[in-house]
């Protein structure tokens, strides 16, 4: 997939020199030498990747052409870098962000600099482009079940049909997960600081123009700001996600009910709040990441406290079932420790039990059970580290069961020095 750059600049050297530098990465690139002539070129053509655009040039400079792309919605997925050699000050670099812009590069350029950061945004395009057609085949898929269903022609072979499309898509998302999972980091890093900006000029604004804005205005930027909120969680967890891939296998032998009574303190006040109880038995020690148990626990008993039913006080029990190793261990003689946590809160259709792991996946979008579907998957990213398994098993309205098994054990190379 040769990715689309549209290069605008008033100098022919200017061009010349940015596509020198981008040439080996295999983009396509499209010259305009004015605003208005890229303008022209963004008529007939919306499948760019990036923009990169000189904000000095004669008749249109770059915020005006800026301001005039994003004025149609088929351009504004386009994302712009500003070309500039003067420093801006701060009102104008707001400037060029409230027209679009993501970033700015000064001239001269830095040939390695320019690279990484076309290359980010060139990656966030492939990856948006491969998210947006597998939306528009679930899409597809769901208004075709939805017919079915209302005019009650479903057939088995109809269903069985689908069941299959649903595991090819299951597969997808599975496989799109593992390239998130290399490519999270450095996208998740890199958005945060554009991210940061929105905050902080939308406070900004928010202070400085308060006794000027009206109150739809002040609406907008709540919006916007809890908008930019929940992103920055959603970049949080994923960079958690991806730091369990990259953490080395080191285990030491530790005590469970320590790290356990270290998340339930963690958790008191959402105890207090909900007046829940929780009873917990007694646990072996055994080799483990304390780092990566510990949000495995919180994750797992913050879940049995957010999905409680309402006017109904939580019960969790801990348990600790002694077990022998499972048929998938490959060496019988390595013990393994079995840990249950049973609530009594909404549940769910145990169809799901196997998809609950899934990323992103979140079976109750209702706005009383906030999150960002990454929780459950990074418990089954922790406990596939520790070679072991994740199960669950849940009712509607009863409660659910999650059953953690670990090695009490780890082989001697994984084991870190106490």
């Amino acid at each position: 997939m040769h990715s689309k750059i549209l290069l605008v600049d008033d100098r022919e050297d200017s061009l010349f020199s940015m596509e020198t530098i981008l040439e080996p990465d295999g983009y396509q690139f499209v010259k305009a030498s004015s605003g208005r002539q890229a303008l022209k070129i963004l008529l007939n053509e919306h499948d760019f990747a990036l923009i990169l655009m000189d904000v000095k040039m004669p008749n249109l400079n770059g915020f005006e052409t800026a301001e005039l792309i994003y004025e149609r919605d088929k351009l504004r997925h386009i994302p712009i870098i500003f070309i500039t050699a003067n420093n801006y000050g701060e009102e104008n670099v707001f400037k060029g962000y409230r027209t679009g812009a993501v970033d700015y590069i000064y001239k001269p350029v830095n040939p390695a600099l320019l690279r990484a950061k076309v290359g980010v945004f060139v990656d966030l395009y492939r990856k948006n482009h491969q998210l947006l057609v597998q939306e528009q085949k679930l899409k597809a898929i769901n208004r075709s079940l939805e017919m079915e269903i209302n005019e009650r022609r479903a057939s088995e072979e109809m269903v069985t049909q689908l069941n299959q499309q649903l595991m090819q898509n299951i597969h997808l998302l599975e496989t799109a997960n593992r390239e998130l999972d290399r490519f999270a980091f450095m996208a998740s890093h890199d958005l945060q600081e554009p991210l940061r900006k929105i905050r902080t000029f939308g406070d900004l604004l928010g202070m400085k123009f308060k006794d000027q804005l009206d109150s739809e205005a002040k609406t907008y930027i709540s919006r916007i700001q809890n908008a930019a909120e929940r992103m920055q969680t959603l970049i949080k967890d994923i960079l958690a996600f991806s730091r369990v891939s990259d953490e080395k296998e080191n285990f030491v032998r530790s005590d469970l009910n320590q790290i356990i009574q270290e998340v339930l303190v963690d958790l008191d006040s959402t105890v207090q709040e909900k007046q829940a109880v929780i009873n917990v038995e007694v646990f072996p020690q055994i080799d483990v990441n304390p780092g990566l148990i510990r949000p495995l626990f919180f994750n797992l008993i913050g879940n049995a406290l957010k999905y409680s039913r309402k006017d109904v006080l939580p019960v969790i029990y801990i348990r600790n079932i002694q077990a022998g190793a499972p048929k998938q261990a490959t060496v019988a003689e390595i013990g393994y420790c079995r840990i249950t946590i049973e609530d009594n809160g909404i549940g769910f259709d145990q169809v799901y039990a196997e998809q609950v792991f899934d990323m992103f996946r979140r079976l109750h979008v209702n706005k009383d059970y906030e999150g960002t579907g990454i929780g459950l998957a990074l418990c089954k990213k922790i406990v596939e580290k520790h070679h072991g398994f994740i199960s669950a098993e849940s009712t509607p309205n009863v409660g659910s069961v999650f059953t953690v098994t670990l090695p009490v054990e780890q082989k001697p190379q994984t084991m870190m020095m106490r």
